[in-house]
């Protein structure tokens, strides 16, 4: 007997659940008194290298991390316009943190005995030698015109800058095969860049960096289109580490370090343990109460919040996330949301169901309340975005561990909406509407 549509599509929900229960399983565990453990993954391709272990990433406050506090140079800067410059400094250093990959990190200025300081904290991060490199550099470009002999050779610095930038990205040399620095410049820039290689054929251009010369290529003609590279004796990291710098943007202040210590978990491990033990029990009670509901619908139901689940997960290991415990709430949150849709469901069948026949009873239910299920996530999601603030709005000041909270909420919500609409819809087609034909 070929199977149908819908039986063909739980099978492939089934596959992907069972490749998310891989993703989701930790790196050691037991099974029926064995134990066992999860391989990791190993992709190497070329100069592309993928070894990924499908561990959770935990924030500050479950796993510690580091924090560093930075003390920002503003003498030279007249009164009136130092909190502008720190208000910037920490908007660079957050930015130059998160092209960094560091998830979840908590930037924040502070203003100690007339001092102006910078602290941030990474969470999972032990060793912070290449972030301190990072967030503390400078990073002022200036491209400068080499007058004079090679012995005596003077740098005159043109209007050119890391301010007519426009992206830095990592590339390999196409002579040299050596790590490089490419550039694009804004149309100002590119302007600008060709004026000064139409004036400088057969001479060298200086790249200076943070005051030092980086590298001083011959220009062989004027160059149009904004692009440019900067080479030097790079290795691969530097050269993504000053891609970094250059993509955020210099620091409107010199700053030092004048704190660092690696700090440990803020909440203890007994109430990370009380944490988890406490939702695994709101979960058993949301299953319990769907399946004595709604009896075979509600089975349905606790089948696609355990996949719910599992897809989460694995999900959070993926992307990855880095959990908190507000992260963790708002995991919790999505899981009593998940079967909302459920419910709305499974109630307009109670109804549609002394009107006509069973299997297009379902098909009825999911469509018409499919309009209340979209409205009111689409209501949740819009909050999520506002507390995440992807897009940095300057009067959206989001921690963290709220970001931590919004992006578990609005992943749960995205799956939910999956789990309740496709994942349950196929099963009651499968095991209900066509049992009953």
């Amino acid at each position: 007997m070929p199977l149908t549509s819908a039986a063909k599509k739980v099978i492939i929900i089934f596959f992907v659940t069972a490749v998310a229960l891989f993703i989701s399983l930790p790196h050691e565990f037991s099974l029926f008194g064995k134990n066992f453990t999860r391989p990791n993954l190993d992709v190497n391709a070329g100069r592309i290298q993928l070894h990924k272990n499908f561990d959770l990433v935990l924030g500050l406050d479950l796993a510690g991390g580091s924090h560093l506090v930075f003390e920002a140079d503003v003498s030279k800067l007249p009164q009136d316009k130092r909190s502008d410059a720190i208000a910037s400094l920490r908007n660079v250093i957050e930015r130059r943190v998160n092209f960094f990959g560091v998830s979840e990190p908590n930037v924040q200025a502070s203003s100690f005995e007339g001092k102006e300081r910078i602290i941030v904290e990474l969470p999972g991060v032990k060793d912070t030698n290449t972030a301190k490199d990072i967030i503390g550099k400078t990073a002022e470009l200036v491209f400068a015109e080499v007058e004079g002999a090679s012995d005596s050779a003077n740098l005159v610095p043109t209007n050119l800058t890391g301010a007519d930038l426009v992206s830095a990205r990592e590339v390999f040399d196409n002579q040299t095969g050596k790590p490089a620095v490419s550039i694009e410049f804004s149309k100002d820039g590119a302007d600008k860049f060709a004026t000064i290689t139409e004036k400088n054929v057969g001479k060298p251009l200086a790249i200076v960096l943070d005051g030092s010369p980086v590298s001083a290529p011959i220009v062989q003609e004027k160059i149009t289109g904004g692009q440019a590279q900067i080479s030097g004796s790079f290795t691969v990291e530097e050269a993504k580490n000053l891609a970094i710098q250059l993509n955020a943007g210099a620091l409107p202040a010199p700053v030092r370090l004048v704190e660092e210590r690696t700090v440990g978990a803020t909440l203890g491990a007994d109430s990370v343990a009380k944490s988890v033990k406490a939702g695994l029990v709101g979960l058993s009670m949301v299953l319990l109460f769907m399946i004595l509901s709604y009896g075979r619908l509600g089975m349905v139901a606790a089948v696609g919040l355990v996949i719910f689940g599992v897809l989460t997960l694995a999900l959070y290991k993926l992307i990855p996330v880095v959990l908190t415990l507000p992260g963790i709430a708002g995991f919790l949150l999505s899981v009593g949301m998940a079967v909302d849709s459920n419910i709305l469901i499974f109630e307009r069948f109670k109804e549609e169901r002394l009107k006509r026949p069973i299997p297009d009873a379902l098909e009825v239910s999911f469509g018409r309340a499919w309009d209340s299920i979209r409205d009111a996530n689409i209501a949740t999601l819009v909050t999520a975005f506002i507390l995440a603030n992807p897009l940095d709005f300057p009067f959206l000041h989001t921690s963290g561990p709220v970001r931590g909270f919004a992006i578990t909420l609005a992943l749960g919500i995205g799956i939910s909406l999956f789990t309740g609409i496709v994942v349950s819809r196929n099963l009651l087609r499968v095991f209900i509407r066509e049992g009953k034909k």
